[in-house]
């Protein structure tokens, strides 16, 4: 099956399995889904692949989740529910490095056919992890912050605090991705690549998370009107 084919898939079953999530249990849900994509998308990282004409690592559309689930809290369940999500996930991000770095300190038995693979994947992750963990924080928290401060700025402008959800939603997004991507890249990879293959990481992956945010954007409006209709859960 295409590379393209499977990635577009993967904004539909993410970006469901988020809103599944929210209908089912939600704030909690939200909260699972944090954990469970922070470790995902730490993962998917260490995976290249091509598609769309560009070289890029799996987890772009797992990790812009994340973003989705801050929003969709920002909106419906106010900023303190949207910064316990940002936490939530350095708490797992944290418990990931520490655990997957314990692993590789055990001898394993002469029968054990997996420790080899777990070390090939997991040994050379401590960086990757660190750069994608430094991003996270800074680009979430920024991302919370600035929702708010749009939210504000346009309740002001026009005195309709629920219009302009688009605006809330993209304009928090997308900057908070450019602080993210030029973290990670540079944390992750300063060293490994030139200048110029440095600059392309960045702009290929920015150019990805433009796409998965400009589509989590009707995400955000159905998870309010699923909201407002009384639909989600406590």
């Amino acid at each position: 099956m295409p590379n393209e084919l499977l990635l577009a898939g993967s904004v539909l079953l993410i970006y469901g399995a988020v809103l599944a999530a929210y209908r089912l249990f939600g704030k909690t849900g939200l909260y699972a889904m944090t954990v469970a994509a922070t470790i995902f998308a730490n993962v998917e990282v260490l995976i290249l692949i091509q598609g769309f004409g560009m070289e890029q690592t799996l987890g772009n559309v797992m990790f812009a989740s994340t973003y989705l689930i801050t929003d969709i809290l920002s909106e419906n369940e106010g900023k303190k529910s949207a910064s316990r999500a940002v936490w939530l996930g350095v708490f797992a991000a944290i418990i990931m490095i520490l655990f997957t770095q314990y692993w590789l300190l055990y001898t394993p038995a002469e029968s054990d056919w997996a420790f080899e693979h777990i070390t090939a994947i997991f040994s050379t992750t401590p960086r990757m992890l660190l750069a994608s963990f430094v991003g996270y924080v800074v680009s979430q928290r920024f991302d919370v912050w600035l929702y708010h401060r749009w939210w504000a700025f346009t309740t002001q402008k026009t005195g309709d605090s629920k219009g302009y959800l688009w605006l809330r939603n993209n304009g928090s997004t997308l900057i908070s991705q450019i602080l993210n991507t030029v973290l990670f890249t540079l944390l992750a990879f300063a060293g490994w690549y030139d200048t110029q293959t440095l600059l392309s990481v960045m702009v290929t992956s920015y150019l990805i998370f433009i796409f998965t945010s400009l589509i989590d954007t009707p995400v955000v409006y159905l998870a309010r009107a699923m909201k407002q209709k009384g639909v989600i859960k406590d």
